[in-house]
């Protein structure tokens, strides 16, 4: 079994030769795709587009948000292909991880002249008893 710093070292690996293949410009999309195809060939568990319902109240809040990948059932990536990260997207991904009860998440900008700048490592700071 893996630990989620071992999983992020793979997941980077991936990342570095996807962006070396496809370089800057192109669609979240693509580059997700390409992700989840060098992961799998890592014999990694990799699962997209993950709806995440969340209970309110009463309510079951029915496909609050989707996680990008999730890789071995411990790491999120979320992609972006945009000029900059701004600070809602970190926001966004500490959310997912607080809301999923992960420890890991990688935000990840395909947008950028240097991948190796645009990978940015969260921790999960909060403990959360309940796992949706």
């Amino acid at each position: 079994m893996m630990t989620e710093n071992e999983i992020s070292y793979k997941i980077r690996g991936a990342i570095f030769k996807v962006y070396n293949k496809l370089g800057p410009g192109l669609f979240e999309s693509v580059y997700e795709s390409a992700l989840y195809y060098e992961l799998t060939k890592l014999d990694l568990k990799v699962e997209r587009q993950i709806s995440i319902t969340i209970p309110y109240d009463e309510l079951i809040l029915d496909v609050a948000f989707k996680i990008d990948l999730l890789v071995e059932d411990k790491v999120i990536i979320e992609l972006k292909s945009v000029e900059d990260l701004a600070p809602i997207h970190y926001k966004q991904i500490a959310t997912y991880l607080r809301l999923t009860n992960k420890k890991i998440g990688l935000l990840v900008n395909f947008n950028t002249l240097n991948i190796l700048d645009d990978i940015k490592r969260i921790a999960n700071k909060y403990k959360n008893e309940t796992q949706f």
